[in-house]
């Protein structure tokens, strides 16, 4: 009788660990589950946080900043909200990952990012390996000196004659430099915070940018000036223009362009505005 008993007690907790394991896979699944949605719920964008006013680094929420993915810090900028915008649109959270320029369109082709939305511009070469959709914005170039330096006054490109001039790596910007003669070309710099650093300790004479950067650049800082010309940089829209980068064949490219066309001009200028009056005193 003892041993019925013994044998009895044994069964009935095989029985209780059997149903137990099941209930720990059933929940298991679940949770997979649960991932897989969330992932399929998000828009992740790309961009350096290095670009102000387009994008930026800053420590806070303030302004509508955005927190980057895996970083105690936020993004904010021009590019930052016109990401919250097509994100809305498309019904999905915002995620924000902060990559060096170069590998954004890298990061694009595997997958790591949904799309870029860092002050690119829809070149010819670029469109050899990605997608864009319509511009979002459209600038011109303009030259960052220093303020009260022999430069500052220049009205033509010519004027920049021997001076030593640099502009980010693999951009428009450095590309137009050619066109100046006799130009001492500098090396192409990364980003634009060691373009800064590089004027204010005379480096260079002056780097090639967009206006909202030059607004940006001279508003920040006292020591800078930003050059308008009347006989300017010679260039395609495709390189003034800035454009969402997405993965060839996207499924995402009719819907945002749908949602970018819902923006004015009025509004795209204010939010420029309104991107150069945030943007942080310094980077």
């Amino acid at each position: 009788m003892k041993k019925r008993l013994v044998l009895l007690t044994i069964f009935a907790s095989l029985l209780l660990l059997i149903a137990a394991c099941g209930t720990d896979t059933t929940e298991t699944s679940g949770s997979s589950s649960d991932d897989s949605k969330g992932a399929a719920d998000t828009f992740t964008v790309g961009l350096e946080a290095g670009y102000a006013p387009f994008n930026w680094t800053q420590l806070d929420d303030s302004n509508g900043g955005v927190k980057i993915a895996g970083n105690a810090e936020y993004a904010g900028g021009y590019d930052v909200e016109i990401a919250k915008r097509i994100a809305d649109g498309l019904g999905k959270e915002l995620v924000i990952v902060k990559t060096e320029w170069d590998g954004l369109v890298p990061s694009l082709q595997s997958d790591k990012i949904d799309a870029i939305i860092a002050g690119m511009s829809p070149t010819k070469e670029r469109k050899e390996t990605i997608d864009f959709s319509e511009n979002y914005y459209t600038s011109n170039f303009v030259m960052v000196v220093k303020k009260g330096g022999p430069f500052e006054g220049a009205t033509s490109i010519q004027d920049f004659s021997g001076a030593k001039i640099t502009g980010q790596l693999n951009t428009s910007h450095y590309g137009v430099i050619d066109q100046i003669k006799d130009v001492k070309k500098q090396p192409a710099s990364d980003n634009f915070s060691a373009m800064r650093v590089a004027l204010e300790s005379g480096v260079i004479d002056g780097y090639v940018s967009e206006r909202p950067e030059g607004i940006s650049a001279s508003s920040a800082n006292k020591n800078f000036a930003m050059v308008e010309f009347t006989e300017g940089f010679k260039a395609k829209e495709e390189d003034t223009a800035v454009a969402v980068g997405l993965k060839k064949d996207s499924d995402l490219t009719e819907a945002i362009n749908k949602i970018l066309a819902e923006i004015s001009e009025e509004e795209r200028q204010e939010i420029m505005d309104a991107a150069i009056n945030n943007q942080p005193a310094a980077e």
